[in-house]
């Protein structure tokens, strides 16, 4: 297992200069609000609509297309490929974007309503930046813009010079009198632009890379129902899977933005599902019910279990998170490397060890993750390099040859080739999606929050717990040695005297919260990466991360049993004594 050194970062995520909050606005005379910049999460910009104005929309286009013209990626007059999502304030930013990259002598070629995937896709083949409006799978009254160059997606390393440039162009545009503005006292455009004429070689591109790659007629005789709802992607995916073999039904077509977490299903949303499954029966056996989120990068895929197969109270429906969901993709692509968060379910780790897969664990957020893909990339003799994410969205970092063509690489969220993979390694085995889920560790998870969680509070409880020095992950042995292992291929050696000392003490403090008398057994490893995540003897996992920025305090859990993972979950967030509470006590 490989591990990547950000916890410093982690430590110091309080100066990050993507903080509204620590960066000096200008102030604009002629309009009658106070702006909220917006500022990047884990993957682009986002913001609530009502702060997402014409004015910021542009402000933060404009900056970071000129940063992309500063480290040479394009130059004026390259086309820059712009498309959205299906929600309602969608258009309306769509069509400030537009108006930044005429401004600054670009062309802009509209993709119209496509999955973020869709868009990198073209974008990556035809060398040209991207600007897609979407804020995923969040709720409609907030949205986003993700951004990327010719060669990939931002990265983070990216994000002070995309900083520094839209600082320039605000202060620009804050500058102007109102007569001289483009924007109203409301921060509008007073003269909003027309989209250019649809151009859809991107949304064909697409469908193309799958038909040119999976076997033609390699579902033939699965009966697929696609949950169509607000996902840019609810006509694609069909598409695409039907093109393939599958007999596909649809269903749940919605005209109001309906916002799905694929790291958050709730019980609802199956009973929905589950709904799908009795209606479309009678025409015949269902195998299996997919979907995606807003902008159709993480997948939603649930097997439909035969009646005949169910015990009282068993569910229809059988939904598999991302983390273990990309577990089956990878072993199906027949990956040799692979890049996944830290906060994946400890499946992943066992699984690619057992496989012999080279693993490197990221903090959490797209950028870390093609960040390592490009690293991995370098490794000697790793040929097949791939990364995923909780959420389930899947990225490659090489071309990797399938049965019926060549991959090309997207290191990008997609939720279609997940999907597909599943979809495909059930049938060649001709087994269905449950059974072949049943082969995976049998690793249960479960995430939760404290929200309204100060952030100082945040800060201090890490600070407690994460000594000084550059080490990522420890083992304590049971003869009382610190063992390093923060660095794949080299194994794991004894601690220095001093670190030792630093490490008993974090793991002294810890046990502290983690008791026996919770189910807790003595602390095995100690990770810090992103958080503290702790793994314990008895196969529990107790992960312990700040939001990146959100006031809000999370908690992961692992276990052998759904229960013990959700029970982990829940002594964690117990008001008004649980471990995350008693942490903010003792140590903030």
């Amino acid at each position: 297992m490989m591990l990547t050194d950000n916890r410093t970062a982690c430590v110091k995520e309080g100066a990050n200069p993507m903080n509204p909050e620590t960066r000096k606005v200008p102030v604009a005379t002629f309009l009658n609000y106070t702006p909220v910049p917006l500022s990047f999460g884990t993957s682009g910009l986002r913001g609530l609509v009502k702060d997402i104005t014409d004015l910021e929309a542009y402000i933060n286009v404009k900056g970071a297309l000129r940063y992309f013209f500063s480290v040479g990626d394009i130059r004026p007059g390259s086309a820059v490929v712009l498309a959205g999502d299906l929600r309602p304030s969608t258009d309306r930013i769509m069509k400030a974007c537009m108006q930044a990259i005429v401004d600054l002598g670009c062309v802009v070629e509209n993709a119209g309503k496509i999955p973020t995937p869709a868009l990198v896709a073209y974008a990556l083949s035809t060398k040209r930046a991207g600007v897609m409006v979407s804020g995923s799978h969040i709720p409609f009254d907030r949205n986003g813009i993700k951004l990327n160059k010719s060669v990939g997606e931002v990265l983070k390393a990216d994000e002070p010079g995309i900083i520094r440039d839209v600082d320039r162009v605000r202060a620009e545009e804050y500058g102007r009198p109102a007569t001289a503005s483009a924007f109203d006292g409301a921060g509008m455009l007073k003269r909003s632009p027309e989209l250019p004429p649809l151009e859809l070689a991107a949304e064909e591109a697409y469908v193309r890379r799958y038909l040119r790659s999976f076997a033609g007629g390699g579902l033939s005789g699965l009966r697929v129902l696609v949950y169509q709802h607000s996902a840019v992607g609810r006509d694609i995916l069909p598409r695409i899977l039907a093109e393939l073999g599958a007999e596909v039904i649809t269903a749940g077509r919605s005209d109001t933005f309906i916002p799905i977490d694929t790291e958050n299903v709730t019980a609802e949303q199956l009973d929905r599902l589950e709904e799908f499954a009795v209606v479309a029966e009678p025409s015949g056996a269902l195998h299996a019910i997919v979907s995606s989120d807003g902008d159709s990068d993480r997948p939603l895929v649930t097997a439909v279990l035969p009646v005949s197969e169910l015990y009282p109270g068993q569910r229809r429906v059988r939904f598999l998170p991302g983390d273990l969901l990309g577990i089956v993709v990878a072993e199906y692509l027949k990956a040799d490397a692979a890049a996944v968060p830290i906060s994946a379910n400890d499946a992943v780790e066992r699984r690619m060890s057992e496989r012999g897969i080279l693993l490197e664990m990221t903090k959490i957020g797209s950028p870390y993750v093609v960040a390592a893909l490009d690293r991995l990339a370098g490794a000697a003799n790793r040929q097949r390099i791939v990364g995923w994410e909780a959420n389930g969205g899947f990225l490659t970092g090489s071309d990797i040859v399938l049965s019926a063509g060549t991959l090309a690489a997207l290191p990008t969220r997609d939720s279609t080739l997940p999907i597909l993979a599943n979809l495909f390694a059930a049938a060649e085995r001709k087994i269905g999606l449950a059974a072949l889920w049943d082969r995976l560790p049998a690793r249960f998870g479960c995430a939760g929050l404290l929200d309204d969680f100060p952030i100082a509070a945040s800060r201090a409880i890490l600070a407690q717990l994460i000594p000084p020095g550059d080490l990522i992950e420890v083992e304590f042995d049971g003869a009382g040695s610190v063992l390093d292992r923060s660095r794949a291929g080299v194994p794991p050696r004894p601690l220095p005297e001093a670190a030792t000392q630093d490490w008993r003490r974090i793991k002294a403090a810890l046990s502290r919260f983690f008791t026996p008398a919770l189910g807790f057994a003595g602390i095995a490893r100690i990770n810090v990466l992103d958080g503290v995540r702790i793994y314990f003897h008895n196969g529990d996992v107790a992960h312990v991360r700040p939001s990146g920025n959100a006031p809000q305090l999370r908690i992961y859990a692992n276990g052998d049993s759904q229960l013990r993972a959700d029970q982990i979950v829940a002594l964690a967030l117990r008001q008004p004594d649980g471990i995350l509470r008693r942490l903010e006590r003792a140590l903030a």
